[in-house]
């Protein structure tokens, strides 16, 4: 698409880039690769050299078409004079090629960006600040100014928050496009479990997350609905949450601007009692995640010794970079919509990636406002207005306490394995810590960048200086520099590392089929699930056939549910239980936990020595309750 020169038919001009302008604001343009734009400028403004370089910095290759162009200029250069002279008198084109060829790169750029013309000018203008070139020296893709000036102003602005804002955008509009891949379908032996499926797919085809969540609960209640098809009813119904709350949360940063992200809470099921699940607030949360964890917080829910409804939710918002100022005003704006849907009998949120005890106590604050009394607390971290002495631990002891049930009834223990983590929140950081204690050896950590191995693994001095690295929003790369046996490594995950237990506790989908692989010829054997479905179904399918036993993240990630109605139960009856007193009961109930999951799935012909047993039983488990309370209370 080639805009018109300035000069004659400037309405036209006018009215061309003003479509232009709607069009890219609303996303409706989509240009092919190698595509051009021309934009017109006045002369000097700009230093010629400047057109050839990328704007967002870095090397580039020179494209076939710009090596044709240099390769013209050379042969004109080798004219004849007089044909040189005439050369020279033809007037200079007033038009510059900002952006030469269309790539990839670039289309993430153009939703943040877009052209405008300014005193009959076109220029490129940034969607967040609305100003060009050097009127704003965060912005460097106007076209004023020399070189030194532009190339100054880029530096500047890789350093802003508008840049950060950038990213982010960019970050998110990459996570959509990833997840327009084809969904996998995995063949499920019962032709009824397998139309369960295909209508859970016919009316939500883009909601991958949940529909992999299906599947997976599916294929381990093949036998369960085989033997009783009032089950497939039962299981129809539970797949449409009671309530899905979808609305606008707007905020104000520090500068004044106004910003509109989206939030989310699914309430998938009240049949046992009052939801209870967490809040994400992360640039990639959308509806899928929000049911997928919704639906798998129900299942763990239903195996906990507490009968509990689940539910979750969150927001894309990305905490990361904001201040404290910006997080409490976007935490009361997300309270402002959400507090009507709340309540000790109704639901209370608990924290999750993102949210940590900052916004858990924004959050409560707001909503005991609201409430205009304080009705209860929230399932979050330990801070002055909840009781629970172990809360922000229980995930991540609760964890290592189910990999030692699994290890005992092989005559086993922890003491002495080699074990890898991923992930460096608050669960990775306290497996770590469980798994020192009971003699184990961690020598992983991982970020959205890559991961760390330490080949002596972690003690409790180095753990404390991870959580400084942390805390100071530092890269773990800072760790290697001070211990010489550790290694950091850039874009890759820690499944190829010597392991006999792995605990994937950083995000859904971490590991997939190569991953799967790597663990295998690692020498792992256990698998426990710190995140919510950690493995794709390419992935649980080779961990399966090399007998890898796996620990699902209901049963293993139940340590979380337990603490919150423990910390509930101490306020209820004003009791002040000791760490000692708390971890007793975790582990306590974390044995129920297991113990349940084991007896479903003999129950229903799984060896115990199966890598899948404690998968089914405990799917199988869960849904047996809440089939039980959801024909009881009839059709609600």
């Amino acid at each position: 698409m080639l805009l018109p020169v300035g000069g004659l038919g400037m309405n036209s001009t006018m009215d061309d880039m003003n479509l232009i302008q709607q069009a890219q604001r609303h996303h409706l343009v989509v240009r092919e690769l190698g595509e051009e734009i021309d934009l017109e400028i006045g002369p000097g403004d700009d230093d010629p050299s400047f057109a050839n370089n990328p704007l967002m910095g870095g090397p580039r290759e020179p494209s076939a078409e710009e090596h044709d162009q240099n390769k013209q200029m050379g042969m004109v250069s080798q004219l004849p004079n007089d044909d040189q002279d005439m050369s020279k008198t033809q007037p200079a084109k007033r038009k510059k090629k900002v952006v030469k060829r269309w790539r990839e790169e670039w289309a993430d750029t153009y939703k943040w960006a877009y052209v405008d013309v300014k005193e009959g000018t076109a220029r490129i203008f940034c969607s967040v600040c609305r100003e060009y070139g050097r009127k704003h020296r965060r912005n460097p893709y106007g076209n004023e100014g020399s070189r030194n000036m532009q190339m100054s102003a880029l530096e500047e602005h890789n350093n802003s928050l508008l840049h950060k804002e950038a990213l982010r955008l960019q970050m998110a509009s990459k996570d959509k496009i990833i997840a327009d891949k084809p969904i996998y379908v995995k063949a499920l032996m019962s032709k009824t479990a397998g139309s369960i499926v295909e209508a859970a797919l016919k009316r939500d085809p883009h909601e991958i997350e949940f529909i992999q969540s299906v599947q997976e609960s599916l294929h381990a209640l093949e036998r369960v609905i085989a033997k009783n098809s009032h089950y497939v009813n039962i299981m129809e119904r539970l797949l449409e949450p009671e309530r899905m709350i979808v609305f606008r949360v707007p905020w104000v940063d520090d500068r004044g601007e106004t910003h509109v992200n989206r939030g989310f809470r699914v309430q998938f099921s009240q049949a046992l009692g009052p939801c209870r699940g967490g809040l994400r607030f992360h640039p990639s949360m959308n509806l899928s995640i929000a049911k997928f964890l919704g639906f798998e917080q129900t299942l763990k829910n239903a195996l906990s010794p507490y009968k509990l409804g689940g539910a979750a939710g969150g927001s894309d918002f990305d905490p990361k970079g904001k201040s404290d100022n910006e997080i409490m005003r976007f935490c009361q704006s997300f309270m402002n919509e959400i507090h009507r849907y709340l309540g000790p009998d109704k639901d209370l949120p608990s924290e999750e990636m993102g949210v940590g005890t900052r916004e858990m106590g924004y959050l409560f604050g707001q909503y005991r406002r609201l409430a205009g009394h304080f009705q209860g607390s929230f399932t979050g971290p330990r801070i002055f207005w909840s009781g629970s002495s172990l809360r922000t631990e229980a995930t991540g002891y609760g964890l290592v306490f189910f990999a030692q049930l699994i290890l005992a009834d092989m005559n086993k223990e922890l003491k002495g394995l080699r074990c890898v983590v991923s992930g460096s929140g608050k669960i990775a950081m306290h497996v770590l810590e469980k798994l020192i204690a009971y003699g184990a050896i961690p020598v992983s950590v991982s970020d959205a960048k890559g991961y760390l191995v330490d080949e002596d693994g972690f003690d409790y001095m180095k753990i404390s200086f991870l959580r400084d690295i942390k805390s100071q929003q530092r890269s773990l790369r800072d760790y290697s520099k001070t211990y010489a046996r550790s290694k950091y490594y850039d874009e890759a995950k820690p499944w190829n590392e010597r392991c006999d237990v792995a605990f994937p506790c950083a995000s859904q989908n971490e590991i997939d089929q190569s991953d799967a692989i790597n663990l295998v010829n690692s020498g792992c054997r256990i698998l426990v699930e710190g995140s919510n479905m950690p493995c794709t179904p390419e992935a649980v399918d080779v961990l399966k056939k090399a007998n890898v036993l796996i620990a699902p993240a209901m049963a293993a990630g139940a340590g979380g549910v337990v603490a919150g109605e423990l910390e509930l139960n101490q306020e209820c009856n004003m009791v002040h239980w000791s760490p000692e007193d708390f971890e007793s009961k975790l582990q306590e109930a974390m044995k129920q936990t297991y113990q349940r999951a084991l007896k479903a799935a003999t129950d229903f012909g799984y060896q115990k020595e199966s890598p899948e047993a404690l998968v089914h039983g405990a799917v199988i488990s869960s849904f047996l309750t809440i089939a039980q309370a959801m024909t009881d209370q009839g059709c609600v």
